[in-house]
């Protein structure tokens, strides 16, 4: 068994959004199971989970609505060009992400791993 660690990294607001979307599917719908049906996918998952909790001072600031709905927009932005309106490919904000139609790992540089 290789144990060799792998560090993933995120921009701050990869980070938040992961953590909130993480706490909705762990703790608020509590579907984690129904998700991933494979508990050993729930060790790593509980992993970035929880380094994301002790990372992000954001999720415990009193404006953190406000400032969940920023990081999306920002990201949607980030992914689609401007996120009010269509992009130039004439998809709308709410379309699959480039990154999803296309080979894994060829989707550029969103988030590194190493």
């Amino acid at each position: 068994m290789d144990d060799e660690e792998i560090t993933i990294r995120l921009t701050r607001d990869q980070a938040f959004v992961l953590s909130d979307w993480l706490y909705q599917v762990m703790f608020q719908s509590d579907d984690l199971e129904g998700i991933m049906r494979d508990r050993a996918v729930w060790s790593p998952i509980y992993t970035i989970s929880g380094t994301l909790d002790t990372t992000l001072s954001e999720i415990f600031m009193p404006d953190y609505a406000e400032r969940l709905d920023a990081a999306k927009e920002r990201l949607r932005a980030d992914l689609y060009g401007d996120a009010d309106g269509p992009t130039a490919s004439g998809r709308d904000a709410d379309a699959a992400p480039q990154a999803h139609q296309i080979e894994r790992g060829t989707a550029g540089n969103h988030g590194e791993s190493s």
